[in-house]
């Protein structure tokens, strides 16, 4: 299960291990590249989650050696590579579909990874997130109108512009649920 913020990362790790291994570099470069604006991932934040998952038995590094002869970098390469035991758990992380899963830190994650998710639990995971913001507009309304009198212009601008974005986002899980529904919808996102 994602319980909290650092487990997402290594949900992210343990998906993109589970393509194929790979070094540290690699990693980074290609999370950043799938997930985007979702995350930007620092190597402070890779490696410890590099070495948790092996602590954990969920992944294997090996060195790897230098050809006789060759120029290469002064250090050896380390290629991370995923076990069974981390594919299992990498299972067990992608069908969460709690809270864990589309609190901010943890959806744009669990959504980047929607291709390798059954179909119940996408629908899940977005039906939690858009209830999550619903609450969200409703909070922020009720903000609104309390302080409204209070606010000068830009400061009631800015908390307009939230709801803005709120009610955006939730347009477009509106729009992602009914194509779930609706499989045949997709082709046209």
């Amino acid at each position: 299960m994602v319980r909290k913020r650092g487990d997402v990362v290594l949900l992210a790790v343990l998906a993109l291990l589970a393509d194929g291994p790979m070094h540290g570099y690699e990693v980074r470069k290609r999370l950043d590249q799938r997930l985007g604006v979702f995350r930007a991932l620092s190597y402070g934040t890779l490696y410890p989650a590099l070495r948790a998952l092996q602590a954990g038995g969920c992944v294997t590094e090996t060195t790897e050696q230098r050809l006789p002869g060759t120029i290469s970098p002064k250090r050896a390469r380390v290629v991370y590579e995923i076990t069974a035991h981390g594919r299992d758990r990498l299972s067990t992380m992608l069908e969460e579909s709690g809270p864990e899963a589309w609190e901010d830190d943890a959806f744009g994650v669990h959504f980047a990874l929607f291709g390798k998710v059954a179909p119940r639990t996408r629908l899940r995971v977005l039906e939690g997130r858009r209830t999550r913001l619903l609450e969200r507009l409703e909070q922020m309304n009720r903000s609104i109108e309390r302080t409204q009198a209070q606010l000068d212009s830009y400061a009631l601008e800015a908390q307009r512009h939230g709801l803005e974005t709120v009610r955006s986002e939730v347009d477009w899980l509106e729009r992602l649920i009914t194509a779930e529904h609706h499989p045949s919808l997709k082709e046209n996102h």
